[in-house]
């Protein structure tokens, strides 16, 4: 069985990213095809990226906040970002995450649920981007939740019932293409 970590995509202490990834998660708690499992990125408390060289180069990790950020992704076989859109892009928390590693993300498969006035959808094309150069395939359902419709003020998070089916969908494609891509890195 294949592994899933929900990342969070957020480190701001008001955020309401958790709000997001804590139902996604909710959803997945439902289905058997997988290991689900919240990876909170704020947890790591990763520093602003400043190796000397980059992941790609080396795995000789300078912060002792990395080497732990490097087990746990090591540990998982595919991953579901929630990300919001800041700027028409990602947070720079989510960034600096994914830049600390290189072969660690390596031949995974990755789906992402964007939020946002404009459903997330520049900044999970974005995302998209970025994951395509650590090798991940990011799978092609994209759920968008609008924080005009889909969350109260902004702040608490209540999504229409619909969306449930989309992140399934997603999830769906996720285990997939985890599944197949496990293969390839044993």
């Amino acid at each position: 069985m294949v592994k899933i970590g929900i990342i969070t995509g957020s480190t701001r202490d008001a955020r309401v990213n958790i709000q997001v990834a804590e139902w996604v998660k909710s959803i997945a708690d439902k289905r058997t095809d997988a290991e689900y499992e919240l990876v909170d990125i704020k947890k790591y408390n990763l520093p602003q990226f400043n190796e000397p060289v980059p992941a790609i180069l080396s795995t000789d990790y300078q912060a002792p906040e990395a080497k732990v950020w490097s087990e746990k992704i090591s540990e998982l076989d595919g991953f579901v970002f929630v990300t919001a859109e800041y700027n028409k892009g990602v947070t720079s928390g989510l960034k600096d995450a994914i830049d600390y590693l290189y072969p660690e993300w390596n031949n995974k498969a990755a789906g992402i649920v964007g939020y946002g006035s404009t459903l997330g959808v520049t900044a999970a094309n974005n995302l998209r981007s970025i994951l395509s150069v650590p090798k991940v395939a990011v799978v092609g359902t994209q759920p968008g939740l609008s924080l005009f419709t889909d969350f109260e003020d902004m702040r608490t998070f209540n999504p229409a019932p619909f969306h449930e089916d989309t992140i399934n969908t997603m999830l769906g494609e996720v285990v997939a293409w985890s599944t197949a891509l496990k293969t390839i890195r044993n």
